[in-house]
């Protein structure tokens, strides 16, 4: 009887835990080049979607689309180049003919590709909304050779 319980004591346990793995963490498989060298088509990378919360410059973030305008429904995967507050990098500023110091609104994000030759991001887009944020990159699972 013991055995019985214990038995079923570690398969809820299992069960929690992988529910808990799920909820807190997605896999993403990058598409495109837009984050090239580092992260290139096909790699396949870890998110952690609490860090969301605690997002800084310089991390890789998820995003969810915010509309159809490359007709995909697939997440980007880009660099926080700028938070809410803080000034908006000049060759963005450049780019959408904002003046140089212009700053985020509140809950927005100022988003970039590592490559800018195949990235669409906030050079042409301008904002992302941080509540499209689907978390943060927090390591590469398997490269694409």
């Amino acid at each position: 009887m013991i055995l019985a319980w214990s038995g079923a004591a570690t398969l809820l346990a299992v069960v929690l835990v992988g529910r808990w793995i799920r909820r807190r963490f997605l896999v993403v498989t990058v598409e495109g080049r837009s984050m090239e060298p580092g992260h290139r088509h096909g790699d396949r990378v870890l998110v952690d979607r609490l860090r969301s919360a605690t997002v800084r410059v310089g991390d890789v973030v998820v995003i969810d689309r915010e509309d159809a305008l490359d007709r995909s429904d697939l997440p980007m995967i880009k660099r926080v180049a700028a938070l809410p507050g803080e000034l908006v990098p000049v060759d963005v500023c450049a780019f959408q003919h904002w003046p140089i110091q212009t700053r985020v609104p509140p809950g927005q994000l100022v988003l970039l590709g590592d490559n800018p030759a195949g990235s669409l991001d906030s050079r042409q887009r301008g904002f992302f909304s941080a509540d499209r944020l689907l978390g943060v990159v927090v390591r590469q699972l398997r490269r694409n050779q």
